[in-house]
């Protein structure tokens, strides 16, 4: 049994008080005379965190909650924000939502707050990617978006994530400020939820085509797109918004032959067909995996219900459907793109690639080799946009993502965009086949030449108040007593992103690290292997990625390399204890 102190007791008579629905109090109510105040104590011992890129929390009644009443109050401080930072502005934002329960009523709410507030809002009036929205605040020049989502988190979740006006989410000194404004919202009173319908304006399929055009555009190998229009694609949308832009994007850059999965076509937050509304998960493609088997197809793909990531799924060589991971994904993208605009003559030293922290070294490599400038960014792809906007004009931007299956091409849009990657996968696979190979072939062929790159994922979920001071503490000893060896292997460095400082652990010699201070240590050992450690700012998780490496002669020793480096990672893991 929990222990309910005074504050939570306080906090939940506060919103008693307050200007709530009658059935909402009548629900903190039970709770409040529950013998068993687990739930009151997790709905009331803290607020929802407005964080760096918004809201994400379990729906329900509470302080903790994703609600009507959290969600007004994060629009407000961000409505009182906008305000003070263009006061003599007609300021305009653009506002989206997912298949979640609730979304569409939660882009409401949003819409009716800011316009209360004097501003004008372009609300879909269906459901849309989430990049979908970033590239329409860019094109309708508003000064702001939010979506109306929480990605691929479980069906009891949802979120409010906010964008700047370059399309982007939130980075200093935006991202603190706004959070400062949210947090001096005193309480629902503060919130003018009145809608102002006349400062509404609702969005259609008109924004469609101009985004759809766009992607177009970005087609490198039409020749091979041509030659290999029948190419047997697999999609699912796993009942989220990837099933309005995916069909009709691959339909549109020539791919005749693509089938939906019926079964998980249909738009529904409750997510009936899985566990996990995930790609990266092996449960959420099982059903387009059983599709792909029954039609021989090329090539699977699945997006998460906000269509910001795409999971894939090719044949390997010995036959079986396999999940690509994030990874290998991203490279196999950046090696095609840079691989094309080598043949298409595009490359001149001016162009760029990014990655974060934690995704792979493996892309690092590949840009390399062809004299593309690699940059690493803080986890979140919030970080790679603010680099695009920093490089816009000066540099030319090819493509980049992060490990967690989120990858964009191109620079129109501002954050991960599952649409542009299915487009830029489908034809990556076109390319391969017209040159004799699978998208096997060619992952084999970037490992033979820049060495097989093999890395784990593994999340701890500690959740509730408990949880949250449990991570704090592993971090806190990990800081305090790093290890000296893993897996026996020698840490010869380690980087504190929270303090900026990295540490040759073999001559002791420190040097600053260039980027914001964030909370993720990482471990180098002398056998190549790279751990990182961040707690998740968006899931009640710890995350320890795990990286190894070693050289691949040829595709014959696929199979022993590859057994190797899971032994490696099998070790860390244990020598880490997780």
């Amino acid at each position: 049994m929990v222990a309910v102190d005074n504050s939570i007791l306080s906090k939940a008579q506060t919103w008693l008080d307050s200007p709530i629905e009658e059935a909402e109090k009548a629900e903190i109510r039970r709770m409040m005379e529950q013998e068993a105040p687990d739930e009151l104590v997790d709905s009331f011992y803290k607020d929802l965190e407005f964080g760096t890129g918004g809201l994400r929390g379990i729906m329900g009644i509470g302080s903790n909650r994703m609600n009507t009443y959290t969600i007004g109050m994060a629009t407000q401080g961000l409505a009182n924000y906008l305000k003070k930072t263009y006061p003599n502005e007609e300021i305009k934002v653009a506002i989206a939502y997912d298949s979640r329960n609730n979304s569409p009523l939660f882009g409401e709410v949003t819409a009716s707050v800011f316009s209360a507030n004097g501003i004008k809002v372009f609300l879909f009036k269906e459901l849309r990617p989430t990049p979908q929205l970033s590239f329409t605040v860019r094109e309708l020049g508003c000064h702001a978006g939010v979506v109306l989502t929480a990605s691929h988190n479980p069906k009891e979740y949802n979120g409010f994530k906010a964008y700047w006006g370059d399309g982007a989410q939130l980075v200093p000194p935006h991202d603190k400020n706004v959070i400062a404004e949210v947090k001096a919202i005193a309480g629902i009173e503060a919130v003018n939820f009145e809608k102002n319908d006349a400062l509404v304006e609702y969005l259609g399929d008109e924004m469609d085509d101009t985004y759809l055009s766009a992607i177009e555009k970005n087609v490198l190998a039409p020749e091979e797109i041509k030659q290999q229009h029948d190419l047997k694609i697999v999609f699912s949308p796993i009942h989220g918004t990837g099933i309005t832009m995916v069909p009709k994007i691959l339909k549109r850059i020539g791919f005749t032959d693509v089938t939906v999965v019926e079964e998980q076509a249909t738009p529904d937050g409750n997510f009936p067909t899985v566990v996990y509304p995930n790609p990266e998960e092996r449960e959420a493609m099982s059903i387009a995996l059983k599709k792909a088997q029954a039609l021989d197809a090329d090539l699977v793909m699945a997006t998460d219900p906000d269509s910001d990531r795409v999971g894939i799924a090719v044949k390997n060589h010995h036959g079986e459907w396999q999940l690509v991971n994030g990874n290998q994904t991203g490279s196999l993208l950046i090696y095609y793109l840079l691989r094309k605009w080598k043949e298409n003559g595009k490359l001149n030293g001016n162009q760029y690639v990014v990655s974060t922290i934690v995704t792979t070294d493996l892309i690092d490599k590949i840009a390399a080799h062809f004299g593309v400038e690699a940059y690493n960014t803080l986890t979140g792809f919030k970080w790679i946009a603010d680099l695009l906007g920093k490089f816009e004009g000066k540099k030319e931007f090819i493509g980049g993502g992060e490990e967690s299956y989120g990858y964009l091409v191109n620079d129109f849009v501002r954050d991960k965009d599952a649409i542009i990657s299915c487009a830029a996968i489908a034809e990556m696979v076109a390319y391969a086949k017209a040159h004799g190979k699978s998208v096997f072939g060619l992952l084999m062929e970037m490992y033979t030449q820049f060495g097989m790159y093999l890395e784990s994922l593994v999340s701890m979920t500690k959740k509730g108040k408990s949880g949250a001071e449990e991570i704090q503490a592993m971090m806190k000893n990990l800081r305090k007593n790093p290890p000296a060896e893993i897996n026996g292997s020698k840490v010869v460095r380690m980087i504190d992103y929270k303090s900026s400082v990295e540490k040759n652990l073999v001559t002791g010699e420190t040097q600053a690290v260039d980027l914001p201070s964030s909370n993720v240590l990482q471990f180098f050992t002398e056998d190549g292997s790279k751990i990182s450690a961040r707690p998740s700012g968006t899931e009640p998780k710890i995350k320890f990625y795990i990286s190894v490496n070693a050289p691949l002669a040829d595709e014959g020793q696929f199979d022993a390399v590859s057994a190797s480096l899971q032994d490696r990672i099998k070790g860390i893991s244990a020598a880490m204890g997780l």
